[in-house]
C-alpha cells in the first residue's frame, strides 16, 4: 500500500509540523509512503497571529518533501493534482486541526482518491460556530479517522458513525537532553531550585493564570522557579501587568517568544516538572516531549491529557481551573523522592508508544477503509 501525505513540514514550525513530519518518515521506512506534498507558503500575515511561523530546526527536511503548493493559493493546488495523478497513491492522509485548511482538504478530497484524517482537533480551539460548521463538513468527506484522544473520537463518533477510527496517542519526540546543570547555568536558573516549567503557545484556554494564582499558594520557605516559555497569544498586556509585582522577582523565568527548536531542549532539560494547566485541551504535543525527557506531568482532567497522565504513575491529575488542587499537587512535587518515582514513570511510559506502531495504526484504518 501507498499512500500521500499532504501537510506542514520543514521549514514550518510547530506541533502539527513536527508530528506530520515524523509520520511520513515512519511510513516511508514501511515503504508505504507514495510522496510528502507540503506547502511553500502558508498563512498571511493577517491571519497568523504569532510571529514568525519559520524554524527550520524544527522538523528535518525529509527527501521525499515536495514543496508544490501555498494553502491560500488556488491556483497552486494544480500540482497537488499533478502529484496524486503522477503518484498513484491508494489513499491521501490528511493532518486535521483547523478550518483554515478546509478549502484545499475539501479540494482534495475531490481528486477521486479516498482520503483519511489525522485529527488532531475536530475544530479550532476557538469553538467559534463556524469553524465547527466548516470542519465538521469536510471531515464527513473523509474515509475515516486516525486521532490521539478518546474524547476525540468520541465526538469524531457521533458526528459520523458508519466511519472507520483509531485511536494511537501521541508517540515521544527522539530528543537529545543537555546536562541539567549545563541548561540551568545557561537559562540563569538555581540549581537547587525546583523547576515547574510550563512550555508552548500561551493562549487563554491553557490556563496560565490558574497556575499562576496557584503558584502563589506554594510554601514560601521552600526554593522553586516557575519557567514559562513561549509566544503569547492573546491577553498578553493583561498576563504581563499580573506578573509586575515584587513575589515573581526571584520565582519566574518568563520568555513570552516562541522558542526555536534547538532551544527547548535547554528549558526541557532545566525543568524538574512540566505543568499543563488547561481549561480544555484534546491533546498535547507538550506532554508527548515532557514523556521523552522523562519529566512527570501535572495536568487537567481534560480531553486527552488523562489518558497520558496515569494519576501516581508518571504524574498528577487535577480538575480544570481549580487553583487549590493544582496548588497541592505542585506541593507534592517539591518532593524530590516523589518526584524520582513520578519521573521512572514518565520514563517507562515514553516508550510505551512509537512512530513505527503509530503508522502501523493508520495502514490498518486505511486498510478497513477502503475495504468498505
Amino acid at each position: 500500500m501507498k499512500v500521500l501525505v499532504v501537510g506542514p513540514s520543514w521549514p514550518f514550525r510547530g506541533g502539527i509540523a513536527r508530528t506530520t513530519t515524523s509520520l511520513a518518515e515512519a511510513l516511508a521506512n514501511q515503504n508505504a509512503l507514495a510522496g510528502f506534498c507540503v506547502p511553500f507558503r502558508q498563512y498571511p500575515r493577517w491571519l497568523y497571529p504569532g510571529g514568525e511561523d519559520r524554524d527550520e530546526a524544527a522538523c528535518p527536511r525529509l527527501p521525499q518533501a515536495n514543496a508544490c503548493f501555498s494553502l491560500f493559493d488556488p491556483l497552486s493546488w494544480r500540482f497537488l493534482r499533478r502529484a496524486i495523478k503522477d503518484l498513484a497513491p491508494q489513499a491521501l492522509v490528511l493532518p486535521h486541526w483547523t478550518a483554515a485548511w478546509a478549502p484545499l482538504e475539501l479540494f482534495l478530497v475531490r481528486q477521486g482518491v479516498p482520503v483519511f484524517g489525522v485529527v488532531h482537533n475536530p475544530f479550532d480551539h476557538s469553538g467559534a460556530a463556524l469553524s465547527r460548521w466548516a470542519s465538521r463538513a469536510v471531515l464527513g468527506r473523509f474515509r475515516g479517522f486516525l486521532t490521539h484522544a478518546k474524547s476525540v473520537a468520541w465526538q469524531l463518533s457521533r458526528w459520523f458513525p458508519e466511519k472507520p477510527l483509531r485511536v494511537h496517542p501521541l508517540p515521544p519526540p527522539q530528543v537529545t537532553p543537555v546536562a541539567r546543570h549545563q541548561a540551568r547555568e545557561k537559562l540563569g536558573i538555581a540549581q537547587d531550585a525546583v523547576v515547574f516549567l510550563f512550555f508552548g503557545l500561551v493562549r487563554p484556554y491553557k490556563g496560565l493564570d490558574v497556575l499562576l494564582d496557584a503558584a502563589r499558594l506554594l510554601p514560601e520557605d521552600r526554593k522553586w522557579t516557575l519557567a514559562v516559555a513561549g509566544e503569547l497569544w492573546g491577553e498578553a498586556g493583561e498576563l504581563e501587568a499580573r506578573l509586575g509585582d515584587a513575589f515573581w522577582r526571584e520565582r519566574l523565568l518568563f520568555h513570552p517568544q516562541w522558542v526555536p527548536e534547538e532551544e527547548s531542549k535547554l528549558w526541557f532539560s532545566a525543568a524538574d516538572v512540566v505543568v499543563l494547566p488547561y481549561r480544555r485541551a484534546t491533546g498535547s504535543a507538550v506532554a508527548a516531549q515532557a514523556l521523552a525527557y522523562g519529566l512527570p506531568l501535572v495536568a487537567t482532567r481534560t480531553g486527552g491529557l488523562e489518558e497520558v497522565v496515569e494519576e501516581g504513575v508518571n504524574g498528577l491529575l487535577v480538575e480544570p481551573s481549580d487553583v487549590e488542587g493544582l496548588a497541592k499537587a505542585l506541593e507534592q512535587l517539591l518532593d524530590p523522592e516523589k518526584r524520582e518515582r513520578l519521573a521512572t514513570g514518565a520514563t517507562l511510559l515514553g516508550r510505551r508508544w512509537s512512530w513505527d506502531s503509530y503508522a502501523s495504526c493508520l495502514l490498518d484504518l486505511i486498510r478497513e477503509g477502503l475495504a468498505v
